[in-house]
């Protein structure tokens, strides 16, 4: 097979499912579909629409080969999920949405057996957001479920098995906060052994190995060579990241800004992750632990600017900064390093739609990012992706707080991309590039030590 140029990514999202068509020498999507990923409540539980999902993508595969060609398909999904296969390739049950939630005497029961912290890097998250969890009470709502289940997939793998008939899981999936997986040794946890199926995973793969290549049947509905490869497939969050592991060497930390910020830190100190600070540990596309954490920069965002945002001047910089005009956390209080704690003032709160009011917000999402960064073992530059990427007091504290260079990425290394790139590594990848202060970098770090120094745990 001649060398891929347009892969066709399957993007299974919590909200959208989308087929795009990706230039991969250009680093770019050329087409485009999606179809609402609407949980049905028909069944034993509430799960996804896979054959909807399956007829949408089939028929956008076949439009997309008409008009542009397809040379390679690549899968990336949401985490927190996993599909149970029968003997003959079938779905054992529904795949369960992970937002389900259990009752309380369910939950209790699975946090006997729930393994430590410590081990895994998955904390205990609500619903199924734990696949460990999902297979618990779906074993315990169906008696003969286990009986009939011959093999268990991620969810990326099971979009795989449907194209080329193997079976599969890929790393960075298992090792998406399951409790199945313990990121440093690379190995299952023993909950499998605990839940009797450790002998019904299929064979873990890393994302960029070859799954294998389409069935005839899809070859037959969709136009596409019979010969056409499927990569293994990655978690979307690893997807994200994956382009960055090809362009830097060294330590480094990604920052993911939108609603959530998140930030992962590859290759840095070894520290012990503190699951009360939300923090967990992912599992890279080449199987290395990635410590990482969050909180809901996006959402405090919005909640302080109360829709009136206006961009601070050189003054009001100067001025909060002189005047130590510190957010203190945590705006958004269920998440994030702070939790359970509320936000305040000091020691004045500026007006709304002020740009005072602008310049301590963005200072406090950069020192609440700091703060991720240093729970993580961050070392060497940090990347900021997103809109906060554009922030310049924002990335002009980040930098002085850390003490460390921050880059800026306006590439398009989203999902689609990254698992693209899974076919090639190094398709015209363009580095992210230092950011820019105007801003006196030891008035900073005095705000910064101010900041930290009124935050407790």
């Amino acid at each position: 097979m001649s060398r891929p140029r347009h892969i066709a990514v399957i993007d299974i999202g919590k909200t959208n499912v989308k087929l795009a068509l990706v230039d991969l020498p250009n680093r770019a999507e050329i087409a485009v579909l999606t179809r609402p990923n609407i949980v049905q409540t028909d069944g034993p539980w509430p799960h996804f629409d896979v054959d909807g999902h399956w007829a949408f993508l089939l028929d956008a595969l076949r439009q997309f080969h008409k008009e542009q060609g397809v040379d390679a398909i690549s899968v990336t999904t949401h985490g927190a999920c996993a599909a149970l296969l029968t003997r003959d390739g079938q779905l054992a049950a529904p795949i369960l949405d992970y937002e389900h939630t259990y009752a309380a005497q369910m939950v209790e029961d699975y946090a006997a057996l729930k393994p430590d912290f410590a081990a895994t890097g998955s904390p205990t998250l609500p619903g199924g957001l734990n696949v460990g969890a999902q297979l618990h009470w779906q074993f315990a709502q169906d008696p003969t479920l286990r009986a009939r289940t011959a093999q268990i997939v991620t969810y990326p793998q099971y979009w795989g098995h449907r194209l080329t008939g193997v079976a599969a899981i890929d790393v960075t999936s298992i090792g998406c906060h399951t409790d199945l997986w313990v990121p440093r040794d690379g190995r299952f946890s023993g909950l499998p052994a605990q839940l009797g199926i450790a002998g019904k995973f299929a064979p873990v793969r890393k994302p960029t190995d070859i799954l294998g290549t389409i069935l005839p049947d899809i070859a037959r509905r969709t136009g596409l060579r019979a010969d056409t490869q499927v990569s293994v497939g990655i978690h979307d969050s690893n997807a994200s990241l994956y382009p960055h592991l090809l362009m830097q060497d060294g330590a480094f930390s990604v920052v993911s800004t939108g609603t959530w910020v998140v930030a992962m830190s590859v290759g840095g100190a070894d520290v012990v992750l503190d699951p009360q600070r939300d923090t967990l540990m992912n599992v890279d596309a080449r199987g290395a632990p990635v410590p990482s954490a969050r909180f809901m920069g996006g959402r405090e965002y919005e909640i302080i600017q109360q829709g009136q945002t206006t961009p601070p001047t050189g003054d009001n910089v100067a001025n909060v900064l002189d005047a130590a005009t510190l957010l203190l956390p945590a705006v958004a209080p269920q998440t994030g390093p702070f939790a359970g704690q509320n936000m305040r003032w000091a020691p004045t709160e500026p007006a709304v739609g002020s740009g005072a009011r602008s310049a301590a917000l963005s200072f406090y999402l950069a020192l609440m990012t700091d703060t991720c960064l240093r729970l993580t073992g961050a070392q060497g530059p940090t990347i900021v992706e997103g809109p906060f990427a554009r922030n310049i007091e924002f990335t002009a504290m980040l930098a002085a707080s850390t003490g460390r260079e921050v880059l800026t990425s306006a590439a398009a290394t989203g999902t689609s991309i990254g698992a693209a790139l899974l076919f090639e590594g190094q398709a015209n990848l363009t580095r992210p590039v230092p950011a820019t202060s105007v801003y006196e970098r030891t008035k900073l770090r005095r705000y910064a030590d101010l900041w930290r120094a009124e935050t407790t745990v």
